[in-house]
């Protein structure tokens, strides 16, 4: 077993785990970070329409107050209001500081960054490259990172955060090269979990085959407290056709230049559900729609709804929706000629784990940021936001592990439980699934049940069968099994996913049964309204043994009532 000594470790390089990587070695530190896979296989860099920030470029009334609101009445007042607004003040720097670091973003006829329309937004504050956005901005914070002599190991699966002899502070990370799968130890003075969402635990999504929730589960064996995790964010327009793209991730920004959502019919109806906004409504608002015109019989044939944006001239759907334009003639359509087919599709936590303004969580020298993290976005996320929390939150994190690594010394690792986590890892390796179970049948099962009972429409009947189900599963991970011939390598890496995605699932149930009302993206049937007076709270979950806690934490509300 390898023993690897840094000042800090950060495990996950979507744009929240670069930004913070970066900061730490501004400060002078030791750095590492640690991915799954390759280093661009985050979902930060499949985010295409853009990051909003309150330059007022185009408006010139836009002011990081008004991003403030924007994003509480978009959330239903479920956000940390102290974490809002260190996000709409900071966003500002983080741009033109991207900027200065070689980002090419589009601009006005001035010179000037530009900015577009958003759902839910007051104001144009997208600020946007084309329709590429989170791959300009991953690549820029990569080659910074790369530059600063941050160490980026690739091919690395994070199974646990390592804690002090004491118990009382994090001390390091366990990885698992995921071609030989041996274990190594990375120690550290400050580790920064920033390892994405779990959106795969459903099944249609938009995000990359790695967001299966690993610093969820990681958090949850370190004894932490996650929030919100019932507040999953359903993106209106995923393709829901060709069969093959399902899913498929089809911009707002397709919606912020003008496209209009038909029903077969020919009917715009979003007129019906949000006159004054329609298609720019906020995303909860707008996937609810989407599902009740299928769900009436007045979808598509391919179960979708139409997405048509003919009326807008091809020059600038080309200019400004290039990636969308290219990706869908791959696929035989022509969105300058014929509307795109569409539909929900699982998209983002709102959730995650409990943080503070300086991203750290309750248990020492331990810092989350990102999509890992919870209470930026409340119950519904708007979109062009989470790429700003990352690069905000990422640099508060690594700044503030930076003062952790500069005042301490790296804490002995308690070794029992090292080798505790050891040997629940090795115990999935070393069984042939030809005496167990593979990981495909949980999965696909999984994705299944969460998508039928826990997904855009939900009821407390249906989610205590989800929960019934998910237990279940949970019980058949003991029989998980890997094929110990040549494709050892990467059965056990989607086997240890499965395992978190059990653990995640039964987290998401268990927290959307508890919310009885209806709140952003959470809507339940039997309980279709909001209720301030019982649920202006934070739904939490931990883990007591192989059972899943629940718990209620308040609101931090600071400057706007409901």
């Amino acid at each position: 077993m390898e023993w690897v000594s840094r000042d800090v470790v950060v495990v996950g390089t979507g744009v929240a785990g670069l930004r913070a990587a970066i900061e730490a070695a501004l400060n002078g530190l030791d750095v590492v970070v640690l991915t799954k896979t390759r280093a661009t296989c985050s979902a930060s860099i499949m985010a295409e329409g853009g990051v909003n920030a309150a330059l007022a470029n185009v408006d010139k009334d836009d002011s990081w107050e008004k991003h403030f609101i924007d994003t509480v009445r978009a959330g239903a007042f479920l956000n940390d209001q102290d974490l809002v607004e260190v996000l709409c003040k900071e966003i500002v720097e983080r741009i033109y500081e991207l900027e200065e670091w070689g980002a090419m973003f589009s601009r006005t006829d001035d010179g000037l960054i530009a900015q577009r329309a958003f759902g839910k937004q007051s104001r144009r504050r997208t600020c946007y490259a084309s329709d590429r956005t989170g791959h300009e901005i991953v690549t820029t914070l990569l080659s910074v990172a790369r530059s600063l002599g941050v160490e980026i190991v690739e091919n690395r699966f994070a199974s646990d955060v390592l804690l002090s002899d004491d118990g009382a502070r994090a001390a390091g990370v366990l990885a698992w090269d995921t071609r030989a799968w041996e274990p190594e130890v990375y120690r550290s003075k400050a580790v920064i979990l920033a390892c994405g969402g779990a959106a795969q635990i459903y099944e249609v999504t938009t995000v990359p085959q790695e967001a299966t929730g690993d610093c969820y589960a990681i958090a949850l064996r370190a004894g932490l407290k996650l929030k919100d995790m019932e507040m999953v964010q359903f993106h209106p327009t995923g393709l829901a056709f060709p069969e093959s793209a399902k899913g498929i991730l089809i911009t707002e920004a397709v919606r912020g230049e003008g496209g209009i959502l038909r029903n077969a019919l020919g009917e715009r109806f979003m007129a019906r559900y949000a006159p004054q906004e329609m298609e720019l409504a906020g995303r909860d608002v707008v996937a609810r729609a989407i599902w009740r015109e299928i769900s009436e019989g007045r979808g598509t044939e391919h179960g979708g709804v139409y997405l048509d944006i003919t009326h807008v001239p091809c020059e600038r759907i080309r200019e400004r929706l290039e990636s969308t334009y290219r990706l869908l003639r791959r696929l035989g359509i022509d969105m300058c000629r014929e509307p795109i087919e569409v539909s929900p599709t699982a998209h983002y936590f709102m959730g995650g784990i409990e943080i503070d303004v300086d991203a750290s969580t309750a248990l020492k020298g331990l810092f989350a940021c990102g999509e890992a993290a919870g209470g930026v976005h409340g119950a519904n996320r708007v979109g062009g936001n989470s790429l700003a929390e990352g690069l905000v939150f990422g640099r508060r994190a690594g700044a503030s592990a930076s003062r952790v690594a500069r005042s301490s010394t790296a804490p002995s690792i308690d070794r029992e439980r090292l080798n505790i986590a050891i040997e629940r890892v090795r115990s999935v390796l070393s069984r042939s699934r030809e005496k167990g179970v593979g990981y495909e049948t949980i999965r696909k099962r999984l994705r299944s049940v969460m998508w039928r009972y826990g997904g855009v429409v939900r009821s407390g009947e249906g989610l205590r069968s989800l929960i019934k189900e998910l237990e279940s599963l949970e019980k058949s991970l003991c029989l998980l099994g890997v094929d110990q011939g040549a494709s050892f390598s990467v059965e056990a890496l989607r086997a240890l996913e499965t395992v978190n995605m059990v653990l995640v699932a039964r987290a998401v149930a268990v927290s959307a049964l508890a919310r009885e009302e209806s709140r952003g993206a959470h809507y339940r049937e039997d309980y279709p309204r909001r209720d301030d007076s019982r649920w202006l709270k934070h739904i939490t979950v931990s883990l007591r043994g192989n059972a899943i806690v629940v718990g209620f934490s308040p609101v931090r509300i600071t400057r706007v009532k409901p």
